[in-house]
């Protein structure tokens, strides 16, 4: 599956997948989603309040999430260890085409993406003091970790296309993998998705959409 490069309508890159029909990125605006669903609606609710956050994603793609994120630890000098869930890595002629730097306009912008992007993997590597990334080459049924994340951004490719990556078995281990007190954030509302993640154990909060879509999801692991 080779993606191609889109521009969404907020100005900003995204993929398409045309075996899957399915884009990488909300259509009307990869940024504006990115920002609204991972970060206002995620990272915001724990930066400031403890010192160091734990953040894993689920589907690593562009690094636009990543970056957006080292962005916010260094502005809040917050430490932020994150680390990222990518099964199909993108080759990095099609990573250079991404224009994220060029809209955001982040002081070093360039430097720290491309550190994202040339991070070996399954190791941590640290790509400022507040920011330490490990990118891991694996399929989302194989994690395994036990109370370690504040914070998951489930950002996995829409359940129309591929519904198994939305299971009780996959958000069972996203359950698993939050510490008490830890959130999960998706874009996605759906009623199944959300009888799911109920299902595993999560409490959930439905809140306003990003451009476009009229909800998304904030899940909870309720500290006992």
């Amino acid at each position: 599956m080779e993606p191609k490069l889109v521009i969404t309508e907020d100005g900003s890159s995204s993929l398409f997948v045309k075996e899957l029909d399915e884009h990488y990125h909300s259509v009307h605006g990869a940024i504006q989603e990115s920002v609204h669903v991972f970060i206002n609606a995620g990272l915001n609710q724990k930066i400031n309040h403890q010192p160091v956050i734990n953040v894993l994603e689920i589907g690593f793609g562009t690094g636009l999430n990543a970056l957006i994120t080292c962005m916010e630890a260094i502005a809040s000098k917050s430490l932020i260890k994150y680390t990222a869930i990518e099964k199909y890595p993108l080759n990095t002629a099609l990573v250079a085409e991404l224009n994220y730097c060029t809209i955001l306009q982040y002081k070093n912008c360039d430097e720290i993406f491309n550190s994202i992007h040339a991070a070996g993997w399954g190791r941590a590597i640290s790509v400022k003091d507040s920011f330490t990334l490990e990118k891991c080459e694996m399929d989302f049924k194989d994690i395994m970790f036990t109370n370690q994340f504040d914070i998951i951004y489930f950002d996995a490719f829409a359940p129309s296309a591929q519904p198994e990556l939305w299971t009780e078995s996959i958000f069972a281990s996203m359950f698993e993998a939050l510490k008490p007190g830890g959130i999960l954030v998706t874009y996605c509302a759906k009623g199944i998705v959300k009888r799911t993640l109920k299902s595993v154990g999560f409490e959930l909060e439905a809140l306003p959409g990003p451009a476009g879509k009229r909800e998304m999801t904030r899940a909870h692991k309720i500290k006992p």
